[in-house]
C-alpha cells in the first residue's frame, strides 16, 4: 500500500523504490497488523491444501505477517521458516506457534532479497504479503530462486475487482500513489502473474476465491482498520479532518454496496486470486 504522494529520484524522475520501501515499512510497522491478520487464517489453510503440502517438506513463508500460512504449513508437519521485515509481526507469529506447540524457525528477511541459497525450499508461500513489495519483478524472481526445481510457489493475492482491491482504490483517491508505482492488486491478476513467472514455470494454476470479512458492523470494520491496519492508519493520519470524514464516508459506502448482512453486522466477501506455480 502506497501512502505518499511522490517518491522519486531527483535526477531521473523515476520512482525511488528504496524510499518507497522505507515508507511502506513504516506503514506496516505501525498499528498492529496481527489484529487483522489473525482473521485471515482460513486463507493460509486453504492455500496449503491447494499446494498439497507433504509432511517433512521444507517450506518458506515470505512476508508472513503474523504467520497464517506459517502455522497452516507447520500443522501439516512441514519444516517451516517464517519471514517478514517487521520484527514485531514475527514475534506475534512466534507467540502463536509456541501456544500451539509448533516448531517453526522465524527470521527477519526482505522479500526482495531473501537470505537463502538457490533451490532451498520445496514450497514457497505468501498470503497477502509479497504483493505489497515495491519491486514486484525482483520479489517474484526471489520466490522462484529459493524454490527447488519441481517445487511449488503458492500465493493468495487480493484482486483489483474485489473489496480490498476497491478499498485500495478508494484510499488512492485521497493519497495517489507515486507515478510509476505498480499497484499491489496487479498480483491478483492472471496476466501479471503470467508476466512475472511464466518463463520459469512448468505450470501456473489460478483460481478466484472469496474470503468473507465478518465484523460486528461496518463501523467496527472501519475502526479496526484505521486503528490497526498500518496503511489505512497512515492514510487517515495524513489527511485533515474534513478529508478524514470524506474518506470514512467513502469506505462505509463501499461496504454498504457489498455487504450481504441484513442484521446490522458486516458479512462481506472479498475476492482474491489463489495461485499455485510449479517451478520448471
Amino acid at each position: 500500500m502506497v501512502t505518499s504522494t511522490a517518491v522519486k529520484t531527483e535526477q531521473s524522475g523515476q520512482i525511488d523504490l528504496s524510499a518507497l520501501k522505507t515508507k511502506q515499512h513504516g506503514a506496516w510497522s505501525s498499528g498492529d497488523y496481527a489484529i487483522v491478520g489473525t482473521t485471515l487464517q482460513i486463507v493460509g489453510e486453504e492455500l496449503c491444501e491447494a499446494l498439497d503440502l507433504r509432511a517433512g517438506q521444507k517450506v518458506l513463508d515470505v512476508a508472513a505477517g503474523n504467520g497464517n500460512a506459517t502455522l497452516a504449513a507447520a500443522r501439516r508437519w512441514c519444516e517451516v521458516t517464517s519471514t517478514d521485515y517487521v520484527p514485531s509481526l514475527l514475534e506475534r507469529g512466534r507467540a502463536r506457534a509456541t501456544a500451539e506447540g509448533l516448531s517453526v524457525q522465524f527470521r527477519e528477511a526482505d522479500a526482495e532479497a531473501l537470505d537463502f541459497g538457490d533451490a532451498t525450499f520445496d514450497a514457497v508461500l505468501s498470503t497477502f504479503g509479497v504483493m505489497f513489495t515495491p519491486d514486484q519483478d525482483r520479489a517474484a524472481a526471489e520466490l522462484m530462486r529459493v524454490c527447488k526445481s519441481g517445487g511449488k510457489i503458492g500465493l493468495a493475492n487480493w484482486t483489483p475487482e474485489g473489496f480490498i482491491g476497491q478499498l485500495f482504490k478508494t484510499l488512492g483517491k485521497y493519497l495517489p500513489p507515486p507515478a510509476g508505482a505498480k499497484s499491489p492488486a496487479l498480483w491478483g491478476t492472471q496476466a501479471r502473474i503470467t508476466e512475472m513467472f511464466d518463463t520459469s514455470a512448468a505450470s501456473i494454476k489460478t483460481e478466484r476465491r472469496q474470503f468473507t470479512f465478518r465484523y460486528r458492523s461496518p463501523m467496527h470494520f472501519l475502526d479496526v482498520f484505521r486503528t490497526y491496519y498500518g496503511p489505512t492508519l497512515k492514510a487517515f493520519a495524513a489527511l485533515d479532518e474534513t478529508n478524514q470524514r470524506r474518506l470514512a464516508d467513502d469506505i462505509l459506502k463501499l461496504i454498504a454496496s457489498m455487504n450481504r448482512a441484513e442484521d446490522g453486522t458486516m458479512v462481506l466477501p472479498s475476492e482474491y486470486l489463489e495461485i499455485v506455480i510449479v517451478k520448471r
